[in-house]
């Protein structure tokens, strides 16, 4: 039997048992997108619950759902609808529907079959087995051709036919085909909703017991949102709520419900889809005739063998055949060591009811740690309709808040904001959420709260402070040399960079106030005014200036950052030498180093030049035998000219000779003091 008929038959069997209730007694509700839902209700002997869910959370169903007996009873085998395409689902029955089959054909495929037909022509049934069916060509009185089906039926009294059309009613009279029929049909009608699927729970056992169900399935998150109430004399007021929503098809009637903030690892992972592994089809090896054979010409293989090598060799590099196309189901991770997923332990009980007392709100949550999670319990059951959502209050206590100025110039170049130093004071998680801020009955700005820990402190700002006004003005510095040692030829230079900002804040206001400057952090660079800082963050100072109304104050925020400049000197210029010598910060040491290294570089760079004027020297002889060499082929031999010329070349063959003497002489000077200049940087080390 396949899975579909299997689920078929218990479905029938369970509905003989008596139904039993399992509401929803209790949700706990993630903000990471899933619910935990726990289902509690009383059996009487042997029950059966039927559960209806989406199709799309039957794999959340698979993946999670856990079913107890709480008093010695026995949990029988969850049954669920398959999820095989219809068409595989009805090939498996002795019926098949998969294409819409007529009547004629339906017979067809039950021949052999014993079957009772009702005709409207009599009022008896004929019965008999099924022998075939046919189709004859008639023609009616006005000359027209119409098909008529017919089935034929081999009967007590003989083979007799019968017009399908004249049939009223056929009943097989096999039970077992007859109810192979039935399934099929309801597999038909099942497959039109596709949207719901049923889940088939069954409990045994004796007597009355308590049986309970809980699942996680997908679910919107639930949301904060707060209310900070400011009054002169009186403490700040924090007033939380929270935003449930029920987008299942079902009424929560007093439903224990427990909210927790948190990340707990949740996904998704097909285990509704039925898989199935491919195989390999085995033919039978058949050995047939010899056939007449067919001979090629010539190859270039020197005998048989090599051939057969040939042929293994290439057989030898096919990749072979994947035996699994389909991707193997990852089992899902193990939950990490030490982490608690928050579930509520089921018939816990509930605890005394928070009641701040303020503003006549009491908070209907008690919050409490779940190993790495926070969760509110909400102390009082609630009531929520199907597609319904609720506010819930969840903190109503009394706050620390100290009222302040933020000023950030990326935010706004001139003014700051009105801002709050909120300090959690209320020994309880606040989860993220708006926050809307009333002073003295007015409304001031909404606000942005980041979750936090009691006794956290935060800052928050709600609206723009147009009492107090501030100037931001940079002061550029230039770079000034610090310190310069030598090592292994190596000039390094220590430099110092310095960049100030000075913040002008003028309170225009009537009462004094305390304005947070909020100033760049980069680690490069090293504060060095003031020397207070109020708060920093990995991006931020926080310097906290107090302004008395109608004057201005000045705070200066000066930064340095120190660096090594690194420069060979053996490459250095004379012209950047010298800039160095005129450092005030180099010592006597390393001025002599210097010193002495600049007049090496003169004396070397003196041979240099002289080197290339011989050179120089030379390409303007050649260039002058060139022209006479010419001239000669141009004259008489043996004529003045003739002979003056011979002079001349004669005279230059001496200069050349002599040039090239003096040239190897200063080349060898030149590099005797490269070496001696190379030399005397590498063992250079002064500071």
């Amino acid at each position: 039997m396949s899975t579909m008929r299997s689920g078929l038959v218990f479905v029938c069997l369970a509905a003989s048992l008596p139904a039993a209730e399992l509401p929803v007694k209790q949700v706990t509700l993630y903000s990471s997108g899933v619910a935990c839902y726990q289902r509690l209700g009383t059996v009487d002997g042997d029950a059966a619950i039927n559960m209806p869910f989406k199709t799309e959370q039957i794999n959340d169903i698979l993946k999670s759902l856990v079913l107890i007996d709480l008093d010695g009873g026995r949990i029988e085998p969850v049954v669920y609808a398959s999820k095989d395409p219809i068409e595989k689902s009805l090939k498996a029955f002795g019926v098949d529907l998969t294409k819409r089959p007529t009547l004629r054909e339906l017979f067809d495929q039950l021949r052999g079959v014993p079957v009772e037909l009702m005709l409207h022509t009599q009022s008896q049934a004929v019965s008999g087995n099924i022998l075939g069916t046919e189709i004859h060509k008639v023609i009616d009185k006005e000359g027209q051709a119409t098909q008529v089906e017919y089935v034929n039926l081999v009967c007590a009294d003989g083979l007799r036919t019968f017009a399908i059309g004249d049939l009223r009613s056929a009943r097989l009279l096999d039970e077992k085909l007859e109810a192979e029929l039935t399934q099929a049909l309801a597999v038909l009608a099942g497959a039109r909703d596709v949207g719901k699927k049923s889940v088939a729970l069954r409990f045994t056992g004796q007597g009355s017991r308590r049986v309970m169900a809980a699942y996680v399935l997908e679910a919107p998150v639930w949301k904060t949102s707060y209310r900070l109430v400011l009054s002169d004399g009186e403490e700040p007021l924090l007033q939380g709520w929270a935003m449930v929503d029920n987008t299942t098809d079902e009424d929560w009637g007093n439903v224990q419900l427990t909210l927790v903030s948190g990340r707990p690892i949740s996904f998704v992972q097909d285990l509704y889809s039925p898989l199935y592994v491919p195989r390999p089809e085995v033919k039978p090896e058949v050995y047939a005739s010899l056939r007449p054979r067919k001979y090629d010409g010539d190859v270039d293989y020197d005998s048989v063998a090599d051939e057969e090598a040939y042929v293994g060799a290439k057989l030898t590099k096919r990749k072979p055949r994947r035996a699994m196309r389909g991707k193997a189901a990852m089992p899902p991770p193990a939950a990490a060591e030490g982490i608690s997923y928050g579930y509520a332990v089921p018939f816990a009980p509930a605890g005394p009811a928070i009641s701040a007392g303020i503003a006549g709100v009491a908070s209907m949550a008690q919050a409490s740690e779940a190993g790495e999670l926070f969760k509110y319990e909400i102390q009082t059951p609630v009531t929520i309709a199907r597609q319904k959502s609720a506010m819930l209050p969840i903190v109503n206590e009394a706050v620390a808040v100290e009222k302040l100025s933020i000023f950030n110039e990326s935010v706004h170049g001139k003014y700051p904001l009105n801002g709050l130093q909120l300090t959690n004071s209320t020994r309880l998680n606040l989860m993220q959420g708006p926050i809307t801020v009333f002073d003295v009955g007015i409304y001031a700005g909404d606000a942005q709260l980041d979750d936090m820990s009691p006794t956290e402190k935060r800052l928050i700002s709600y609206a723009m402070d147009l009492e107090r006004e501030v100037v931001a003005e940079s002061e550029s510095t230039p770079t000034r040399i610090t310190a310069m040692r030598i090592a292994k030829g190596t000039l390094i230079v220590t430099n110092k960079y310095v960049q100030t900002k000075h913040y002008r804040i003028k309170n225009k206001g009537d009462i004094a106030r305390s304005v947070l400057v909020e100033h760049p952090y980069n680690a490069d660079w090293k504060l060095v005014e003031p020397k207070d800082v109020y708060e920093r963050t990995g991006v931020l100072y926080r310097f906290k200036v107090e302004t008395v109304a109608g004057k201005t104050s000045k705070l200066t925020v000066r930064e340095e950052r120190i660096t090594d400049q690194s420069v060979v000197i053996r490459n250095a210029g004379r012209d950047r030498i010298t800039h160095y010598l005129r450092a005030k910060v180099i010592s006597k040491s390393v001025r002599e180093a210097l010193e002495r290294v600049a007049r090496m570089r003169a004396s070397l760079e003196q041979q240099e030049r002289e080197a290339e004027r011989l050179r120089s020297k030379l390409r303007s002889i050649n260039q002058e035998q060139g022209r006479l060499r010419s001239n000669l082929g141009a004259v008489r031999q043996g004529s003045d000219l003739y002979r003056r010329y011979i002079s001349k070349l004669e005279k230059q063959e001496t200069e050349i000779e002599q040039t090239q003497g003096a040239l190897a002489e200063v080349e060898a000077e030149i590099e005797r003091k490269r070496r001696e200049l190379d030399n005397y940087l590498l063992n250079l080390n002064v500071q």
